[in-house]
């Protein structure tokens, strides 16, 4: 008697899901050159401690006070060194589904738990920059500007298309209506970044004209 065997479920199917794998190539190249520059000044300021770094604008914007705040060292070491090595991730898993490769739903759970750890860590390093140490890092931003999206528009195409949540759910039926207007999602959490920017410095924007 001969039995025959399923071959491992791959997921997504279908055709290859071009706007995400470039969503996440960008995302992740953008948020390695931030990660890469706040690495650089962070060498300049052991060389020099009292030289003013080129991001260090006026007194509300800066990258000196940040890089300098116990924050920036949560782990003990540099925080842009986990920038370094985790926006690698979505560049290489842009790259991949790009040349056609399917991932199983454990690795896309996995990936997506990790860009949500990112957003929650980004998002605690936003409220200590704006409510704790009172200065705003440009290249800091640069990284919270990619994350943001890299989240919300990750986790509800892993939603829409099954590889996250069990295909034909009601779960999978209300991300797919939501898909074409998850770019609502990232908004929504810019304009509330901006809004508390705004808020808490009511005279940046005159410095900055």
């Amino acid at each position: 008697m001969t039995t025959s065997q399923t071959p491992p479920r791959t997921l997504p199917t279908g055709r290859t899901p071009v706007v995400t794998a470039v969503l996440l190539i960008v995302a992740g190249v953008v948020g390695l050159m931030g990660a890469f520059a706040l690495t650089l000044d962070k060498f300049r300021l052991l060389e020099n401690p009292t030289k003013a770094l080129g991001c260090d604008v006026n007194p509300f914007v800066g990258c000196s006070p940040v890089i300098e705040s116990a924050q920036a060292s949560l782990f003990g070491f540099p925080n842009p060194i986990i920038g370094l090595i985790g926006f690698v991730a979505p560049i290489a898993v842009g790259v991949a589904l790009l040349a056609g490769a399917r991932f199983a739903r454990w690795f896309w759970i996995a990936f997506t738990a990790g860009t949500f750890l990112a957003w929650v860590f980004i998002t605690w390093l936003f409220t200590q920059t704006v409510f704790v140490i009172g200065a705003l890092c440009p290249w800091c931003m640069l990284v919270w500007s990619v994350t943001i999206p890299l989240f919300w528009i990750t986790t509800v195409w892993g939603l829409a298309r099954g590889v996250t949540a069990p295909t034909g759910s009601g779960v999978q039926r209300a991300a797919a209506r939501l898909l074409p207007y998850s770019w609502v999602l990232p908004a929504l959490n810019y304009i509330v970044v901006a809004t508390v920017i705004v808020v808490q410095f009511p005279l940046l924007l005159s410095t900055l004209f």
